[in-house]
């Protein structure tokens, strides 16, 4: 993967398909975050699935250098491991570890979620057998998502299982909010509040120490207070989004995603453009063929113009079906040339923008980024 630290300037076009990253806008998002805690409540960042297609090590090594997180999370220990080997030296939460991995996990200081019976017994024989001492594990309690975890009603068993073993030392325990940013489910949300409080209250009759709580996402980092506990975790928000029109104007999204021209061609009425007839001139058409396509994270949903770019300003909706490497756009009303740059999104036209014409979400989009993108970083 090519990646670039620069000061990008905005009038000169790129020379290829480029994703720049604004770190400058990934601080500016922490720090609103930040402003909603409590003073001593800590900040995970989430840096799992390639920090959502910006680069985990790059993200992870720019907020532990401006110290704006207290802890990071992946959801498995590959990530982790390239976040060790990237140079990051905080704590590393691994959300969703495999048994197989566990010795992984221990010689790269990384910290594992206990969520089953079975990771549970797993890794307490795995760190009997390498006398491990104190090695920091996190208890996921299951609170209503029905995804990972213990139920609130074995929290107590899982409990005496590990107060008395020398080998662990419980850092954490952690439930998550399943529709946090939805106004409607309110009362859904207060219940799995009430069911972790109540997992707190059993977990802190079995350890003599201090352990952390969290539960907030980005979404419950702004919309439940109350929940915020010991430490929150964020990930869409750091990567410019609040899930809701209200909070929006707060947050910057940091990836802009840029292309160029590489061909224009004027089709003729009647004339096809692309594979599989996806599209037939009804009129003569002038197209631009830009160098991205479904291989590069932009998936044939969004053909047959559902999706589009900016140009020049202005926005040329896709025509036929994106291809692996190319898609083409209707330019009959854009002054334009070959070479020229090409907005596929940016901070006004963002992704999430061009995901809702999908049907998905922002999420979907940015984590679909293909790593063969050129990435510049901009302090």
């Amino acid at each position: 993967m090519n990646t670039e630290k620069e000061e990008q300037n905005e009038h000169t076009p790129v020379q290829e398909t480029t994703l720049e990253i604004r770190l400058d806008n990934l601080e500016h998002n922490v720090n609103f975050l930040k402003s909603k805690l409590k003073e001593n409540t800590l900040f995970m960042a989430v840096v799992k699935a390639f920090s959502y297609g910006n680069n985990h090590c790059e993200i992870a090594k720019y907020l532990e250098k401006k110290d704006l997180a207290d802890y990071f999370a992946v959801a498995y220990a590959s990530e982790g491991i390239e976040l060790r080997n990237s140079g990051v030296t905080k704590p590393i939460l691994v959300l969703h570890p495999q048994v197989a991995h566990f010795q992984e996990i221990v010689t790269y200081e990384l910290e594992p979620t206990l969520y089953s019976y079975r990771t549970l017994e797993a890794f307490l024989d795995f760190a009997t057998d390498k006398n491990l001492d104190s090695y920091p594990v996190h208890i996921k309690c299951n609170t209503g998502m029905n995804r990972l975890g213990f139920l609130p009603e074995q929290i107590e068993d899982v409990c005496q299982i590990l107060s008395d073993k020398k080998q662990v030392r419980v850092r954490t325990a952690y439930s998550h909010l399943l529709a946090s940013e939805d106004k409607n489910a309110e009362v859904y949300m207060q219940e799995q509040i009430r069911k972790f409080v109540e997992c707190q209250q059993i977990i802190e009759k079995y350890f003599p120490y201090k352990v952390l709580y969290h539960n907030c996402n980005t979404s419950g980092i702004l919309n439940y207070p109350q929940a915020h506990f010991d430490m929150v975790r964020s990930g869409i928000g750091m990567y410019g989004f609040g899930n809701d029109a209200e909070y929006q104007p707060n947050f910057r999204p940091i990836t802009i995603l840029k292309s160029l021209i590489s061909q224009i061609h004027d089709v003729p009425k009647g004339g096809y453009v692309g594979y599989n007839f996806g599209f037939q001139a009804e009129i003569p058409t002038r197209t631009a063929t830009i160098s991205v396509g479904h291989a590069d994270g932009l998936n044939r949903i969004y053909g047959k113009g559902i999706g589009f770019v900016y140009i020049n300003g202005k926005k040329a909706p896709i025509v036929g079906n994106v291809c692996m490497d190319m898609l083409m756009v209707d330019i009959t009303e854009i002054d334009c040339k070959e070479g020229d740059e090409v907005i596929i999104f940016d901070e006004k036209h963002t992704s999430e923008i061009l995901a809702e014409t999908a049907q998905t979400i922002s999420y979907e989009l940015i984590t679909s980024l293909s790593r063969r993108i050129k990435r510049v970083y901009v302090e």
